[in-house]
């Protein structure tokens, strides 16, 4: 294929006719789909077919409302589209005969809409001003639950491989230049600035150089890498095919979690027909450069997230780190020079040559610059993914974006970073969301997840949780972290069945601080993270769990004895059929008692009392 403005024109013509006509999209992401977006489109499908209806029907990928899903857009030419909330085949003839045939809304469903310019309808809140996006800048995520994924004519249409074009309009060094400009910073966890990366490699001596993408998102909750890779793997590919142009690469890599089947599936068909249209191969845009990508699925090891374990195991050797230096940059994938960037990282590339690098250095903090994506999950109203610009407050995405603590509960805890971050507390919601400033709070940016905690939660149970995670995906091959992150569980778990001794808060801070500073990978030296952290802000809690054998949020069964109020006890008998090893006794009618001895403390009975007379303590 020639110039792509050839046929840009065009797509973007038949885009806009297509986008000017009655339609329904339904949100296929991986969330989508666990929620039933799948049996939406059957229903849809056969409902439109019933009714006789000129309306076409396409999916689309995760828009971030994940706790909406399933999720549907239907649009009527010159208004604006509406995007529904929980849809589900029970109530797709609703929606479809109000909407598409009365032209009425369904207010009561509609969680968004989306003018573009179109009349708006009164009574649903505006995308860009509703309270999950109005902070929001969809940047990366633009084109998430906005075109359809597996369409490479939705992504030219869009703008894409505009930015691809013009890198191959520009000298090489000038494009690491404009990378180096943005400001824009690693967004796989460790923060390295991407240019200063590029130059490395652009400057090393070799006879062959390769693109590395890492897309093994392995964090607990993290879910951001996925909904990329599966909204838009053209963007990816591009970044990719800049950054190969730019330092000299024809071979690009993708490594990605075999656990992503979707993301698998879509990066597959888009390298497909990115091929067949000539954008990536054999003189693409016969401009001369020569550049093919293939996928290396993940066996599921967390360890290979660190980019030297992940080079072993794309060579087909174990997932473990290699001693640094030489850097990849240097020595990386088959000992060749290797530029190696996360997902996101090489997404927001096409729009950083596109609009310059001051475009996007004029967004985010002084060392910070940009958007991130994130995934907030936990205990909040609106789980979902984000992208906020850097600098906004931890306290703004909790309680605006994320719609503050579920079920009425108070805040207690916002774990930032993974199982490698750090657990901070309602004092820091104030603290700016950039690398830096999570750093001194204790945590780190890592790839992009917020977990946040009611008052629920032990704190020191939230730690042996991430401590467990690590100790296991830890590959073993140095001692501090093979070693030490398994003393570090097994306090704690001592710790939470009540067995802990004064010595043990003392020998925790100890050990976690010479795990950080001797393992060999930033998974060992990053694991202790959760522990310091807590350690830090919640000492108490660990003091209540080894002083008084108690633990404060109620969770930690070994530390916690059951007993029943007598003066609220009518002797129902309904506790004791709910108890599965038969601890409870009484006379009917009369107030009952638990014998301790017997007692499992599995809390089965609390529920079932409609007196409340079962306290825990």
């Amino acid at each position: 294929m020639g110039n792509l403005k050839e046929i840009r024109s065009s797509i973007e013509e038949q885009y806009k006719k297509r986008m000017d006509r009655p339609r329904i999209v339904v949100g296929l992401g991986t969330c989508g789909i666990a929620a039933g977006g799948n049996k939406v489109m059957d229903a849809i499908n056969a409902e439109v077919e019933k009714l006789g209806l000129d309306v076409d029907v396409d999916f689309t990928s995760c828009i971030g409302m994940c706790y909406a899903e399933p999720v549907v857009e239907m649009g009527l030419p010159g208004q604006a589209s509406v995007i529904y909330g929980g849809v589900y085949p029970d109530n797709v003839s609703k929606l479809i005969e109000s909407h598409l045939v009365n032209k009425t809304p369904v207010t009561d469903m509609a969680e968004i809409q989306v003018t573009g310019g179109a009349a708006a309808y009164e009574g649903i809140p505006v995308m860009e001003k509703s309270p999950y996006y109005e902070k929001q800048v969809r940047s990366v995520t633009s084109r998430l639950g906005r075109t359809n994924p597996e369409s490479i004519e939705d992504y030219i249409a869009t703008g894409g491989y505009a930015g691809l074009e013009k890198a191959l309009s520009m000298e090489r060094q000038e494009i690491v230049d404009e990378v180096k400009k943005s400001g824009l910073r690693g967004r796989g966890g460790g923060g390295f600035p991407t240019g200063t990366k590029w130059q490395f490699v652009y400057d090393a001596v070799g006879d062959k150089k390769y693109i590395v993408c890492n897309a093994d998102e392995g964090d607990p909750g993290a879910f951001m890498d996925r909904s990329v890779l599966e909204g838009d793997p053209h963007a990816v590919m591009e970044g990719m095919m800049i950054a190969g142009y730019a330092i000299g690469a024809d071979e690009g890599v993708i490594y990605c979690r075999a656990e992503y089947p979707l993301a698998i599936r879509r990066l597959n068909l888009a390298i497909e027909v990115a091929e067949e249209m000539g954008i990536l191969g054999e003189n693409i845009m016969g401009s001369g450069f020569n550049f093919r990508i293939r996928i290396k699925a993940g066996a599921g090891a967390f360890v290979c997230g660190e980019e030297t374990a992940l080079l072993n195991s794309i060579e087909g050797k174990r997932g473990m780190p290699r001693v640094r230096p030489p850097f990849p940059a240097h020595k990386g994938l088959w000992q060749k020079p290797t530029c190696l960037n996360n997902v996101e990282t090489f997404a927001n590339i096409p729009f950083i040559v596109r609009n310059g690098g001051d475009w996007y250095a004029s967004m985010g903090t002084e060392k910070s610059k940009g958007s991130k994506v994130f995934c907030l999950t936990g205990k909040i109203n609106n789980t979902g993914l984000a992208e906020v610009p850097m600098g906004i407050t931890l306290r703004e995405v909790v309680f605006n974006i994320a719609g503050g603590i579920s079920d009425g509960k108070q805040f207690k805890a916002v774990q930032s970073g993974g199982p490698s971050g750090g657990c901070l507390p309602a004092e820091q919601l104030d603290l700016p969301i950039d690398y830096d400033s999570l750093i001194s709070g204790g945590a780190m940016m890592g790839s992009g997840g917020l977990v946040v905690m009611d008052e629920t939660t032990c704190m020191v149970d939230v730690a042996k949780f991430f401590l467990n995670f690590t100790q296991l995906e830890s590959c073993g091959k140095c001692t501090p972290c093979r070693e030490g992150t398994k003393r570090l569980l097994e306090i704690l778990e001592r710790i939470c069945e009540g067995k802990g001794v004064p010595e043990d808060i003392d020998t925790l801070e100890r050990l976690a601080k010479t795990i950080k500073t001797s393992a060999l990978c930033a998974l060992g030296q990053t694991a202790p993270n959760p522990v310091l952290t807590t350690l830090r802000y919640f000492r108490d809690e660990y003091e209540a769990h080894i002083n008084d054998k108690r633990c404060p949020a109620g969770l930690c069964s070994a530390l916690l004895t059951y007993s029943i109020v007598e003066d609220k006890c009518v002797g129902c008998g309904v506790c004791i059929k709910a108890c599965p090893v038969g601890a409870i006794a009484g006379e009917k009618k009369s107030a009952h008692t638990i014998d301790a001895s017997k007692c499992v403390k599995c809390g089965a009975c609390v529920p079932k009392c409609k007196f409340d007379a079962i306290v825990q303590a």
